[in-house]
């Protein structure tokens, strides 16, 4: 099993689900709205590190595995 990463930012997360085709629909304050391929809308905080709890829900619900995500994450 793959660990998932430390120190993670929201803006790193949201530019890897922005390869997997989610675009963002709006912003208020410090949290963004993705909106999937599907439809299926994603709320991100743009915090400096996001906790593992919390990006391990984010990868739950996109529906990836921690090893494609830091595939996303290394790719530029």
């Amino acid at each position: 099993m793959t660990k998932l990463p430390r120190d993670v930012s929201g803006e790193e997360v949201v530019k890897a689900l922005r390869k997997l085709g989610y675009y963002p629909a709006r912003q208020k304050g410090s949290h963004v709205i993705l909106i999937g391929p599907s439809g299926k809308m994603i709320t991100v905080p743009l915090h400096k590190s996001l906790k593992t709890g919390l990006l391990r829900a984010i990868l739950r619900e996109v529906g990836i595995s921690v090893k494609v995500f830091k595939e996303l994450l290394d790719d530029p």
